[in-house]
């Protein structure tokens, strides 16, 4: 194994200590959305004495810290989010929750933990760095559109730009220490559908006074499912569910309107696509064949995660030869949920990696996933994670994508 690699998961896992109370207190102390006034503050404490210098924009809380090396090369942008769910927590920990319906159930908390931890470890051997990294704290990841705030701000743009970019997300259901990844489609895509169906109202006893959009409504659903799997390439999949279908007061009344509910995921813009015109001319179709109307609704959301090739491969390397072969594997196949990381990645050439944090004795096939009320992690992985990030930023400062 290379002693430069090998320097570097040896130094993550003396500051692990450190790296694991900083995600305890995130833990506990959860914020939503875009302005995460108390989760910033414990990042810059956390910060505090190195010889970081510090953007920040007006769209969100934001900041990206930069740290220059020696050499004057390439520029890095390495990222972690640091916003929470608004969802409940179920855990026994003992630095669960204290904020009622909120919770870290995707990580977000030790993947901040980890960048912040990797930028000490940096600092600490900037000397070996050939150019310079920026270290990007995302707000607003789960649906608020924090990267996008900060593309928007600019931070991205402030010189020296970054020539690659690296994120990090840990998942508990992959081996503890482990790393996933592919290129290409990495995430997917996704859309929030709404339509609604208009009937008209009448007493349950005589359906023929009025115009049911129930049955409209249940043949609509079937009918998306159908157009799913016979009008969208298989080898280029895209997910359509239904979560909602909400109408009707009572019993023996039939509603004069019935809401469907639910998202699109997909790997492809062309098959995003595709997918959207179908629903459109499915519900609109299908109502008018019944006198009824359908107004649909699609509200655009993250779009695909696109791993570069070389970034990947890059990651791959490094992990290897830190941690062993075993460290790293190509995963088959893109996951089906989404993220505004893609946004970045369509401006800097880069990529996301899974790092596996099955709690121990727990078998990472059925472990709480994320997003579970009960989702927990084993964070002695965290000096993989750590380790990777500083690894990653001195092989591409040092080599590039060569």
């Amino acid at each position: 194994m290379s002693d430069t690699l090998t320097h570097w998961i040896d130094g993550a896992k003396a500051l692990l200590p450190d790296a694991i109370k900083l995600r305890r207190t995130i833990h506990a102390y959860p914020e939503l959305g875009n302005f995460l006034p108390v989760t910033v503050k414990t990042v810059r404490d956390a910060l505090a004495g190195l010889d970081l210098t510090y953007e920040e924009g007006p769209s969100s809380c934001g900041f990206i810290a930069t740290l220059k090396g020696p050499g004057q090369g390439r520029t890095v942008l390495l990222r972690g989010d640091m916003d929470a769910l608004p969802m409940p927590e179920d855990t026994d920990l003992d630095f669960k929750s204290t904020v009622p319906n909120a919770m870290h159930a995707c990580g977000h908390d030790s993947h901040t933990a980890m960048l912040t931890t990797a930028a000490r470890l940096l600092h600490a051997n900037r000397d070996r760095l050939a150019g310079t990294v920026k270290f990007m704290f995302q707000p607003g990841e789960e649906g608020h559109f924090g990267a996008v705030k900060m593309i928007e701000d600019g931070l991205l743009d402030r010189g020296p730009k970054p020539d690659g970019a690296f994120a990090m997300h840990i998942t508990p259901n992959i081996p503890t220490g482990v790393f996933g990844a592919k290129p290409g489609p990495f995430m997917a895509a996704t859309d929030e559908v709404h339509i609604t169906i208009w009937g008209k109202g009448g007493h349950a006893s005589s359906p023929q006074h009025a115009l049911d959009p129930i049955p409209i409504a249940c043949e609509i659903v079937l009918a998306l499912q159908n157009m799913v799997t016979r009008r969208i390439n298989p080898f280029d999949p895209v997910i359509l569910t239904i979560a909602q279908i909400n109408g009707g007061t009572t019993t023996n009344v039939i509603p004069e309107t019935v809401v469907i509910a639910g998202t699109l995921r997909s790997v492809s813009e062309e098959s995003r696509k595709i997918a959207k015109e179908g629903i459109a001319r499915v519900a609109n179709n299908i109502a008018k064949a019944h006198g009824a109307w359908a107004e649909v609704e699609l509200i655009p959301g993250y779009d695909v995660t696109v791993n570069d090739a070389r970034m990947v491969s890059l990651a791959a390397k490094a992990a290897r030869e830190m941690l062993g072969d075993h460290s790293f594997f190509t995963m088959p196949a893109p996951v089906m949920g989404a993220e505004d990381w893609s946004y970045v990645l369509q401006k800097i050439p880069g990529c996301m990696v899974f790092l596996g944090v099955a709690p121990a004795g727990c078998d990472h096939n059925t472990a709480a996933p994320c997003h579970s009320n009960k989702m927990q992690l084993e964070e002695s992985a965290m000096a993989h994670g750590v380790a990777l990030y500083a690894a990653v930023a001195e092989r591409f400062l040092d080599k590039g994508f060569d």
